[in-house]
This record gives structure tokens, C-alpha cells and sequence, in this order.
């Protein structure tokens, strides 16, 4: 039997002590598996007395995880402190400047930092695995980077945060609003006591930005990603979504245009009989679209110590797996250095057209205003809905317009328009359809 691979992991929060765990409770699995033993032989993080529930009594502690990966007893260095600088980055850093392996988690340093990370990979000869950055337990960085040899991408897209998808879910099952909602999935431990990050699409982003790289052959572009989150959608958006046939979801979309790459997150109308609309809860899901093997859609849980924490493990057994000397494969299925800019795509029709609602004053010439600035801005309408805003706003209507395929930039003439005749009581919504999904 080979010689056991060593491990030392930095970040021993709720995916840490689960790679701990899961390491010593399938340690005879793993090393039939894998041909050799697996062992964590070295740890960092920052409070040594906290009980963890994994007995951490023979293993090297390092105060300073930078220490770890330059000077620690190991071979694979696991990275699982998260942020896009600070100690995440320089002991991934120093790991792979010293030529060990590394397994990472951190979606936000791949998406600042990844190509830099993958060429001193590559240059040093060793692996550079992070299966548990995008879409916790879903095995889609192995499938687009290992399984899709002389596929070409043609569209990636999917719910890639369990949170938001947990809050729509929510939303449109017992008619809670957002708020109520949020609120929730902070008690249950599904959103962060601040949840920015994930309710305002920056997640999603990161993760998207990865993908997309994986996909199309680019350069990270994470800041050149279109970006809206849910905070805005209400009540009145998921009905309205219902009585058309449609279920809001955040996704991200990124696709290969003849001008360029487009990268999008936002809320999203998809048809409720779709694959994709059955996603529910803090389930992800990724659809992968290809000219040799069709459309590919993986689903399964995003988020949570275990499903992130097996794809920790996966990525380390095929670490163990690989031989010295094994020439192992680029970091983003190219060479890093053979990556190509980044070239965001122009502004171009949208073929599932638009969903506009529009809270109105109840007066004369207010219906026909609105009309007005939709022809203004050569759109063209499919329906348009006039109805109540309440009992308790009788002065008000809501209109609800559904366009044929036009342009964001059309849309945005349209209502800024609307806006600035004054006809407006409240914020205007605009979500895009998707009816191919």
C-alpha cells in the first residue's frame, strides 16, 4: 500500500470538524478507496479549547495557519477560513508556493484571486481542488472540468444559493413576506445574522464567475457580472408569477454570445412545469448546456456542514488517488496562463421578455401614460393587467405588464419614464422570464 497522504486543515468551524469527523468515522472506507491511509496530522485555528466533538489530542496545532501551510508536517493543505484576503489567501498561497496541494471551500478568494492561485499551482506541479466553493455537495466543478472533454458550453446557469432559494421557496408555499422569511432562515442557520451577501446576489456572483471561467475558457470576471438580488420581490410579484404560470427563483446565467460572455444574477420568472422551478428549499441546482451532450442538470444540497464537507473529502481522496509524478490537469480546464480576457457581452434582445409591475396613481390618463412610454420605448406588450392595490390603498392600482422579446436597456427607458411623469405610488419591479428553462 502507498504511503498515507498527510492533512492539515486551517478552520475548524461547522465544514471543518465535519472533514475531521468524517476522516476518522471512514477511515477504513477511504483508504480501500484510495488505495492508501488518509490522516489529519495538523490543525490551526484560533480558540484551542472549544469543543469541536473530534478528538484533536495527536494532531500538530499551528497558531498561524501561513505556518501550517509553509512549514507543517502535511501534504495537502485544506483551506476553510473563508474570505477573499487576509490568512485565506496567504496560506493558500504559501501552500502551493511550497508545493503541496491544496483543497479549498472559499468561493470569494477563487473569484478575487484564482488565476493568480492556479498558475503557482501549475507552475509547482501540484493540485489545486475547491469541488465545495460552488454549489456545496454537487459534484459540478469535477463534471465541467474532468467529464465534458470536447463538449462545448454553449449556456451555464442554475440556483447556486440556498438561502434565497429557501426564502422564495417560503414566500410562495404559505404566503410569507420576505422579511418573515429572512428571519426564519436566520433562526434555522440558512442565512447569516448579516445576510447580505448572499440575499444581494454577491454569492451567487462569486460562484457564477467560477463557472463561468470553467465553461468559456476566461479569466475570472466577477465585477463584470450584471447583479440584483431579492430583496425587493414581494408578495404581490410571487402571485402575480403564480397566475402567469410562473415561479420566481434567483439565478445566475452566464452564455456565450457573438459579442462576447454574459454574466447575470438576478430574480428570475421560470415556467413552474420546468426542471428548474422545482428546486425548492436549500436545495442548488446547475444546468450545463452543451452540443454534444445536450443540457446537464445536477441538483442536489448547496449548503451545510456535511455536503460541503464531502465535497472537501472528495476533492482530498483525489489527491490521495494521484501518484507522484502524474501530470495533473489545469486548475480551470486551460491552462492558467492560456486563459482568455474576459469579453462581457453587448446588450442584446432578451427572448423571454420582461415582467413589469407598477403601482399607480387611480386617475384618469394614468393607464394610457404607461402605454405611452412602452411604445416610446419600442416595446411591445403581450398583456397588461389593471387591478386593485388594496383595501387599504384605494387611491392606487397596481399594473402588471408582460413584454414580448426586447432589450434591458428598452426597459429601463420605459420606467424610468413612468417615474419621472409622477405616475408612480411606489418602486417599480422589473424581472426578467425565462421561458426556455
Amino acid at each position: 500500500m502507498a504511503e498515507g497522504l498527510r492533512v492539515g486543515i486551517a478552520g475548524l468551524g461547522t465544514v471543518g470538524g465535519s472533514v475531521v469527523r468524517v476522516l476518522e468515522t471512514k477511515a477504513a472506507e477511504l483508504t480501500r478507496q484510495c488505495g492508501r491511509p488518509i490522516a489529519v496530522t495538523a490543525v490551526s485555528a484560533r480558540d484551542r479549547k472549544r469543543d469541536r466533538g473530534v478528538d484533536l489530542s495527536g494532531v500538530a496545532w499551528f497558531d498561524d495557519p501561513v505556518e501550517l501551510a509553509r512549514g507543517g508536517d502535511i501534504d495537502v493543505f485544506v483551506e476553510l477560513i473563508g474570505g477573499d484576503e487576509g490568512p485565506a489567501r496567504a496560506s493558500v498561497k504559501a501552500a502551493l508556493e511550497a508545493g503541496r496541494h491544496v483543497v479549498t471551500a472559499n468561493k470569494a478568494l477563487l473569484a478575487k484571486h484564482g488565476v493568480a492561485l492556479a498558475e503557482i499551482a501549475e507552475k509547482k506541479g501540484v493540485l489545486l481542488n475547491y469541488e465545495a466553493a460552488v454549489a456545496g455537495g454537487i459534484p459540478v466543478i469535477k463534471t465541467m472540468r474532468e467529464s465534458m472533454a470536447g463538449n462545448s458550453v454553449s449556456r451555464v446557469f442554475g440556483i447556486l444559493n440556498g438561502t434565497c432559494n429557501y426564502i422564495l421557496t417560503r414566500m410562495e408555499a404559505e404566503g410569507l413576506s420576505f422579511e418573515a422569511c429572512l428571519k426564519d432562515a436566520q433562526r434555522l442557520g440558512y442565512a447569516e445574522a448579516d445576510p447580505t451577501f448572499d440575499i444581494e446576489g454577491n454569492d451567487t456572483a462569486h460562484k457564477l464567475s467560477i463557472l463561468t471561467s470553467l465553461a468559456f475558457g476566461t479569466r475570472i470576471a466577477a465585477d463584470d457580472i450584471y447583479l440584483e438580488g431579492i430583496s425587493n420581490i414581494s408578495q404581490a410579484d410571487i402571485r402575480a408569477a403564480a397566475e402567469l404560470g410562473y415561479r420566481i427563483k434567483l439565478l445566475g446565467v452566464a452564455q456565450r454570445t457573438d459579442s462576447g460572455i454574459e454574466q447575470r444574477v438576478h430574480p428570475t420568472m421560470v415556467p413552474t412545469a420546468s426542471v428548474i422551478a422545482q428546486v425548492h428549499g436549500v436545495t442548488n441546482a446547475v444546468a450545463i448546456e452543451t452540443d454534444i451532450l445536450g443540457e446537464l442538470l445536477l441538483s442536489g444540497p448547496g449548503a451545510g456542514g456535511n455536503a460541503t464537507a464531502s465535497a472537501v473529502i472528495g476533492d482530498i481522496a483525489d489527491i490521495a488517488k494521484s501518484r507522484p509524478g502524474f501530470q495533473h490537469g489545469p486548475v480551470f480546464g486551460w491552462p492558467a496562463k492560456e486563459l482568455k480576457p474576459y469579453k462581457k457581452a453587448r446588450m442584446r434582445s432578451h427572448a423571454g421578455g420582461y415582467f413589469i409591475r407598477l403601482t399607480v396613481h387611480d386617475r384618469t390618463g394614468v393607464f394610457a401614460g404607461v402605454a405611452r412610454r412602452m411604445a416610446d420605448a419600442d416595446i411591445s406588450l403581450e398583456s397588461i393587467v389593471q387591478r386593485s392595490a388594496g383595501d387599504e390603498r384605494p387611491d392606487e392600482k397596481t399594473v402588471i405588464l408582460v413584454t414580448h422579446e426586447t432589450t434591458e436597456a428598452a426597459v429601463r427607458k420605459a420606467v424610468d419614464g413612468v417615474t419621472k411623469d409622477g405616475l408612480l405610488t411606489d418602486k417599480p419591479q422589473v424581472i426578467r422570464i425565462e421561458r426556455a428553462e
